[in-house]
C-alpha cells in the first residue's frame, strides 16, 4: 500500500471514529438528562410538600390519632366531596380515624355508604357501628384503621334515640369511638358506661370522638376521672365556619401498666370540609 493510500485510510477511520464518538456521546447525554428530568417529576411533589408521608417514616411504637366529625361528608358550602374528606385524612396521615356522622345507604346520601367511600379513597381498614335506621338505610359512627383489625364490638349507651360506643382492637392498642347526644343526663350515663370498661387492659387504650360537651362541663369531668385528655381544650372545634367550642376529643385511659410521651395535638383549620374541625395526636407508647 501506497503511503498516500495509507494517509486516506488513517483520514477516514479517525473520522468514523469522532462521527462515532461524538454521536454516543450525544446519546449519552440525551439520557442522562431524560433520567434526570424522571428523576425530578418523581420527586418533585415532595420538594413542594405534598408527598403524603407513609406509615413507614414514623418509628414502630408511634402512634397517630385523629378524630373527625365529617357531617355526611357534606361541607359548609353544601356539596358532598368525599375525595375532599379523604384528601384532608391522607395528608394528616393517621394511624387510626374516629369518625362520627356516617350515612350507610339512605336516601338522603344517593346510597352511598359514607365510610366505604372514604376507606376506597384512604386505603384503610374500616368498622362501622351504626346507631339507628335513617331514611331507607343507617346512621352511625365508624373507624378507619392503616392495620386490619382482630376484634370490635359496639356498646349501646343513652342518647337522643340509640347511641353506640363502638370498640376496635388492633395489635398493639385499642380505640374507642362515639358522638355523644341527648340531655346531659344521658351524657352523663354514657360517662358511666365508658369509664366501667378496660378494667384491666393489656394495651393501651384510646377514646375519641364528638362529645358535644365542653371542658368544663361535668361530662368532661367525669371522663378525666379514668382518661387523659391529649387534645387542647383551649383550641375551638366547632362550628368549623365560626368555631365557638371545644367538643371534640382524644383521651387516653390511666394505666399504670402503660405510659406514653404526647408529641402533637393539633386542631386542623379545615373550615369547609365539615361543620367540625378535624383533631389529631400523636404520641410515643413507651
Amino acid at each position: 500500500m501506497c503511503q498516500t493510500h495509507k494517509h486516506v485510510l488513517i483520514y477516514f477511520s479517525l473520522t468514523w471514529f469522532h462521527s462515532t464518538f461524538k454521536i454516543n456521546y450525544m446519546r449519552m447525554k440525551k439520557l442522562n438528562s431524560l433520567i434526570v428530568l424522571s428523576l425530578c417529576l418523581i420527586l418533585m411533589p415532595c420538594l413542594v410538600g405534598n408527598c403524603k408521608t407513609d406509615k413507614s417514616s414514623r418509628k414502630k411504637n408511634h402512634l397517630r390519632i385523629l378524630t373527625y366529625n365529617v357531617h355526611l361528608c357534606v361541607g359548609v358550602d353544601e356539596i358532598t366531596d368525599y375525595q375532599r374528606v379523604a384528601d384532608i385524612i391522607n395528608r394528616i396521615n393517621p394511624d387510626v380515624v374516629a369518625l362520627q356522622e356516617l350515612d350507610s345507604a339512605t336516601l338522603r346520601s344517593n346510597g352511598y355508604i359514607t365510610l366505604n367511600e372514604l376507606s376506597e379513597r384512604t386505603k384503610m381498614y374500616s368498622v362501622y357501628g351504626p346507631y339507628f335506621e335513617y331514611d331507607g338505610g343507617k346512621y352511625g359512627i365508624g373507624i378507619l384503621s392503616k392495620e386490619k383489625p382482630i376484634n370490635w364490638k359496639s356498646i349501646p349507651i343513652p342518647g337522643r334515640i340509640e347511641n353506640r360506643l363502638l370498640i376496635v382492637e388492633l395489635k398493639d392498642y385499642i380505640i374507642c369511638c362515639t358522638h355523644f347526644s341527648g340531655s346531659n343526663d344521658a351524657k352523663l350515663k354514657s360517662v358511666d358506661i365508658l369509664n366501667g370498661l378496660f378494667k384491666e387492659s393489656l394495651k393501651p387504650v384510646f377514646f375519641a370522638g364528638d362529645l358535644n360537651a365542653t371542658p368544663e362541663s361535668d361530662v368532661i369531668k367525669n371522663i378525666e376521672s379514668r382518661w387523659i385528655m391529649l387534645n387542647d381544650p383551649l383550641v375551638l372545634t366547632a362550628p368549623s365556619y365560626n368555631p365557638q367550642k371545644c367538643i371534640d376529643y382524644v383521651f387516653a385511659l390511666k394505666d399504670d401498666n402503660h405510659s406514653f410521651e404526647l408529641t402533637h395535638n393539633i386542631v386542623e383549620n379545615e373550615p369547609i370540609a365539615s361543620d367540625h374541625y378535624p383533631v389529631w395526636v400523636e404520641l410515643i407508647i413507651k
